[in-house]
């Protein structure tokens, strides 16, 4: 039987959480070495199958396509042989990642000779669902075996044939570097099985979801098991009066146009009103020249030639897409506004070579991430040296941003006494 001719496991999601807890136990023990040495041996098996990854990749496409997914999930879908490169690249710069297991947050000797310390531990079994993303499949395996955890993973039906295929090879992987198989497990596609991982209290340790807001909100609404919530990215570029207009163009079309379907594209852009006259068709036109269509306000319907008006809705859509929502604003505290209505968490950014106008919108937006003169694009674990990552996380509790290795971990306290008693 080849690889992508895999049947789906024949255990419900409780058996199979159960195994995972065993592996999560293996792994909490697993010196470093052996991790990162497992890590090579995945990378390595993604390399030399990439033609079966290719194979069943293809077949998920088809079928996708049939369903007339939109080009946006099918960019997100689609492999090829530089991405399945790239995922086995983002595998082996895990190895050369400190290891967060072990790892002391705070420590202090107490007046009665008590030693406390604070110490990273793995998390245990994490559940990932996510949409027709198969890269999420390789970093979710990569991040969790190298912080400790076994993974359950529950990727989208329309991908399902490329992640069998990816969870077999990196099992295998495992394996035959003495680590349990049963440490990376794809959940089955079946409608139900997402609704089995979110209830799986007490044998699953969190829930992180990856995907659009649809997902997101079922997932968060419907967990009995904690989750981390990661969030959708309409995410914003402000203009300022006193920015570099040069860059700015660079980094609105890098923002907007690198790769639009993925959360850290831009959607929205604000432009202060003192530079409008000058900027506002300029940029425009750039963007139309590299196939953005844009949606404006009806100070930018004046200014830009084929601008599309703009409405509410506008400002509240992650496109996903070559379309940006376009407004000039008459402040700096107006950009603000805007985001603080209209934003998600996900990442704002600022161009100005004004000190002063970068520390107040640092100070008043409100997110995981704020890129001053550069590019929304940058929010991403392997940009910020993380590695690769789950996803980004918008909401306040235990982690924000890229969900890199430390985030993946929780902590115990570790006391040590010479026979004290209290």
């Amino acid at each position: 039987m080849t690889l992508g001719a895999a049947p789906d496991p024949p255990d419900g999601v409780r058996e199979q959480a159960l195994r995972a807890r065993t592996a999560a136990r293996a792994l909490a023990a697993t010196p470093r070495a052996v991790k990162d040495a497992a890590l090579a041996e995945m990378a390595d098996a993604l390399d030399k199958q990439a033609r079966e990854i290719l194979e069943a990749n293809a077949a998920d496409l088809l079928n996708a396509e049939g369903a007339d997914m939109s080009e946006a999930m099918l960019d997100r879908l689609r492999l090829t042989d530089e991405r399945i490169a790239a995922m086995a690249d983002a595998l082996r710069e895990l190895i050369g990642l400190p290891d967060p297991v072990g790892e002391v947050v705070r420590g202090s000797t107490l007046l009665n000779g008590l030693q406390v310390r604070q110490v990273r531990v793995p998390l245990g079994v994490i559940g990932i669902v996510y949409e027709a993303r198969p890269n999420v499949t390789a970093d979710a395996a990569g991040l969790c075996i190298k912080s400790g955890n076994a993974a359950l993973l529950r990727g989208s039906a329309s991908a399902h044939q490329t992640n069998r295929v990816l969870v077999a090879i990196l099992a295998t992987a495992l394996e035959s570097a003495g680590l349990p198989g049963d440490a990376i497990q794809l959940v089955g596609a079946h409608r139900s099985t997402v609704a089995d991982l979110l209830t799986a209290r007490g044998l699953v340790d969190v829930v992180i979801p990856r995907g659009g807001a649809g997902l997101i909100e079922h997932v968060v609404s419907t967990a009995s098991v904690p989750v981390i919530e990661t969030g959708v990215g309409n995410c914003h570029v402000y203009v300022d009066d006193a920015a570099n207009l040069v860059m700015a163009e660079a980094i609105v079309v890098n923002a907007k146009t690198s790769r639009p379907s993925v959360c850290n594209s831009a959607e929205t852009l604000l432009v202060h009103r003192q530079i409008a006259e000058e900027f506002v068709p300029r940029i425009a036109s750039v963007l139309q020249a590299a196939g953005v269509t844009v949606h404006g306000d009806p100070e930018v319907v004046r200014l830009a030639s084929d601008v599309l008006p703009a409405s509410e809705q506008d400002w509240a859509t992650e496109y996903l897409s070559l379309d940006i929502a376009v407004r000039v604003v008459d402040s700096l505290v107006e950009a603000v506004e805007h985001i603080a209505r209209w934003g998600t968490g996900h990442t704002e950014a600022i161009v100005s070579d004004s000190a002063s106008a970068i520390g107040r919108f640092v100070a008043g937006v409100d997110a995981a991430a704020v890129m001053i003169n550069a590019s929304t694009r940058f929010t991403d674990g392997s940009e910020f040296g993380f590695g690769a990552e789950i996803g980004i996380s918008t909401q306040k509790l235990h982690a924000r941003g890229p969900l890199g290795l430390p985030e993946l971990t929780t902590t115990t306290y570790v006391v040590t006494g010479a026979g004290h008693i209290r």
